[in-house]
């Protein structure tokens, strides 16, 4: 069973997600951290993460392990990893990566942006995750406060909103709902509640597929 979990960002998709993998036992990749890890290699060279080049250059030698830096989950990493994003040739040096995960046998879950549209247009159940600009920016401020990022709320809603609109307009695999996803929204939700819903849809999609 592969399952394609898509949305903007703090919409609430990569936990569901990783909920999900643990709950029909499946292996899980956030595809975002592949780009995040792209970003961060550019930046620890002082380099430009809208340069072409270099950019391409630091995907190119992204691997598992580069996953697992806990400097991915910050605010400056997240914003360039959105520029490093919309350049054609990383996400086609990334596609490779996240298309040999979809096909590990039994089945995967993949988290991301174009997962449903691009990645794994072929995709057993597709969902799109969402909520309100406001609360995501209000659960990404919590975040990075917990994590000790000296940043204001007017600050982590103003970059959300700068990413929604680079990641929805970029030309090549743009952020965007796949017409079979089923629409999810998680605004109101607990992480629980959230899940359980996600769960509920993956159940009656599994047993229509049956």
């Amino acid at each position: 069973m592969l399952i394609a979990v898509d949305g903007p960002l703090a919409s609430g998709k990569g936990t569901i997600a990783r909920h999900l993998s643990q709950w029909y036992h499946l292996p899980y990749l956030d595809t975002g951290l592949l780009y995040r890890a792209c970003a961060l290699g550019v930046l620890r060279k002082n380099g430009d993460p809208e340069d072409e080049e270099t950019a391409l250059k630091s995907a190119r030698t992204v691997d598992q392990k580069a996953l697992d830096d806990p400097e991915l989950r910050s605010a400056r990493i997240g914003a360039a990893a959105s520029k490093v994003a919309a350049i054609p040739a990383v996400r086609q040096a990334l596609m490779d990566y996240q298309q040999n995960f979809a096909r590990i046998p039994g089945g995967a879950v993949l988290d991301g942006r174009d997962i449903g549209t691009v990645i794994c247009p072929q995709a057993d159940i597709k969902l799109w995750i969402s909520a309100p600009a406001d609360e995501r920016a209000q659960r990404r401020f919590q975040e990075l406060r917990a994590r000790g990022e000296n940043i204001s709320y007017d600050e982590v809603l103003n970059q959300l909103k700068e990413r929604d609109t680079r990641d929805a307009g970029r030309k090549e695999a743009p952020m965007l709902r796949a017409a079979d996803a089923h629409l999810l929204n998680t605004g109101g939700l607990s992480i629980d509640a959230a899940f359980e819903a996600a769960r509920r849809i993956v159940d009656a999609t599994k047993a229509d597929l049956s």
